[in-house]
């Protein structure tokens, strides 16, 4: 049976529609058999990643961002018991493309095809927060503040816009008081945010969960919490580097831990690989499902 490629054709603004050709040609040059699957509204990949599992289809290919590969994530936990989501494959044509860099794998359209076609695969683990499932990393707080922000930027393009959006963020100074419990720990106090990372890099620049491994069975979360805008800018360049230094800094701590509950006192946006939630939530429920995914990787 051939591969399904699930195309978001919305992922980078439309820029993965347009990329299509240049992504089919590089499919067809590594040799692949694909069938293809257009998604047509907001969450489309989800029902069509289902639909391609329950048909036998293997692997399925995320065409588009760190969001459609989220999406197509969630599809095969829908058709298949979590502990085997089966085989997934990334053409990468979203903006930040964090997951892809995060595994080490190619940034090109040829070289993507060609991991494809090779058929090797590296097992990775999947986050699921309140029955969501991500590949690559979840928050509440600031982060998905800030991507509230950056929905709304329509004049700038590309990883800049994320970096503006952290700016208007970080002015507004959002904060919340939270009861947060782990295996080994609590807290409860006031954050700016909580951020739950499977790989290290979100957003294109911000290692925010900076020593996060994606096959070690752990979510791996960093809660901070900065009391003035200037302290949180301070910290802000020091996320952009990926040795994650930042996570000793006062008001910060980095912990692994295969489960978390957060708790806050009004809601906040959240996120699942830079998707928001329908609408803000005040408690979320993590876990880790270890080793359930198969990645296509050199």
């Amino acid at each position: 049976m051939p591969a399904k490629v699930i195309l978001n054709p919305y992922s980078n603004r439309w820029n993965a529609q347009k990329r299509w050709p240049e992504a089919e040609a590089a499919l067809r040059a590594a040799g692949v058999e694909y069938e293809l699957a257009v998604s047509e509204r907001p969450k489309g990949s989800v029902e069509l990643a289902a639909q391609a599992a329950r048909d036998g289809f293997s692997p399925i290919i995320a065409a588009g961002g760190d969001g459609t590969v989220g999406d197509v994530v969630n599809g095969l936990a829908q058709a298949r018991p979590e502990q085997a989501l089966g085989q997934l494959g990334i053409l990468p044509l979203g903006t930040a493309n964090d997951l892809v860099a995060n595994l080490g794998l190619p940034a090109s359209l040829e070289e993507a095809a060609r991991v494809i076609a090779a058929g090797r695969t590296r097992t990775i683990d999947v986050g699921c927060v309140n029955g969501l499932y991500f590949a690559n990393n979840s928050a509440i707080g600031l982060e998905p503040y800030v991507t509230t922000k950056q929905i709304k930027i329509t004049r700038i393009k590309g990883i800049l816009r994320y970096l503006v959006a952290a700016v208007q963020g970080i002015l507004d100074h959002p904060t919340w008081q939270a009861q947060v419990e782990w295996e080994e720990g609590r807290y409860a106090g006031p954050i700016s945010l909580v951020t739950v990372g499977n790989g290290a890099r979100t957003g294109g620049l911000f290692f925010m969960s900076p020593h996060a491994d994606p096959a070690d069975g752990r979510l791996t979360f960093v809660l901070a919490y900065r009391p003035t805008r200037l302290s949180t800018f301070a910290i802000l360049p020091k996320t952009m580097d990926p040795k994650g230094d930042f996570v000793h800094d006062a008001g910060v701590q980095e912990v692994h831990t295969r489960w978390l509950k957060i708790q806050l006192d009004r809601p906040s946006p959240a996120h699942t690989d830079g998707e928001l939630f329908a609408e803000p939530v005040s408690q979320l429920d993590y876990r880790v499902i270890p080793a359930c995914l198969q990645v296509l990787a050199p």
